[in-house]
């Protein structure tokens, strides 16, 4: 038994923007590059683990308004894709329009009746949202991140699961992003705060006792 077993009654797994529009590409090169990468195979494969343990799966998901007038006007020096020198100008409203097929959660994921669907309008999936509610009705301390991207949603929540007293564990091959990037922050930020685990090495922890 771990030191630090994972209790599926008290965790949570979180599919941050596991989204049409980050997963199913029209640009054919960059969905083979994720198609290669295996991302979507072993994010179906910890959501079927948990379901087996009983672990309650969250998915927040962007949510604006078809004009932009949800979007803050924010200043900043580079844009999601754009060269570092651009700026500074307005951050441009989200493409995450409320009921397009973009947002949608990939059907490879597909929430259940019994899953929380937790509609955001910023980066942080806590972030005036129902999520907390949510997770401490639940009896939740605990909280396996997944999704993309790492610099931005994860981040963001990751950080907000902290400050709200939760314990995390970030999956580091089902979390997304710039590759200098995403290992800047799996091996030298979030070990700070939280656990770092392969999807492998977490369905280890809690598959402890589970009948086959």
């Amino acid at each position: 038994m771990p030191e630090f077993p994972i209790v599926p009654s008290k965790t949570g797994m979180v599919f941050f923007d596991t989204l049409n529009r980050y997963l199913h590409l029209e640009n054919p090169q960059r969905q083979e590059a994720i198609n290669k990468s295996g991302v979507i195979q072993r994010m179906v494969k910890i959501n079927e683990a948990c379901r087996k343990a009983g672990i309650a799966i969250f998915y927040p998901q962007a949510d604006h308004r078809p004009d932009g007038g949800d979007w803050p006007k924010l200043i900043i020096d580079r844009g999601q894709g754009q060269p570092a020198d651009k700026g500074p100008f307005i951050a441009p409203p989200s493409v995450g329009v409320s009921g397009s097929w973009g947002v949608e959660i990939i059907p490879e994921l597909a929430p259940r009746p019994e899953d929380y669907v937790v509609k955001k309008h910023r980066w942080s999936s806590f972030h005036q949202t129902h999520l907390t509610l949510s997770l401490r009705t639940a009896g939740i301390d605990t909280i396996m991140v997944a999704g993309g991207a790492i610099d931005i949603g994860v981040a963001s929540t990751a950080y907000s699961a902290r400050d709200n007293d939760f314990n995390l564990i970030i999956l580091r091959d089902v979390c997304t992003g710039e590759p200098e990037i995403l290992n800047m922050f799996l091996d030298r930020i979030f070990p700070k705060f939280a656990r770092v685990m392969t999807v492998d090495q977490a369905i280890g922890q809690f598959a402890v006792g589970l009948s086959p």
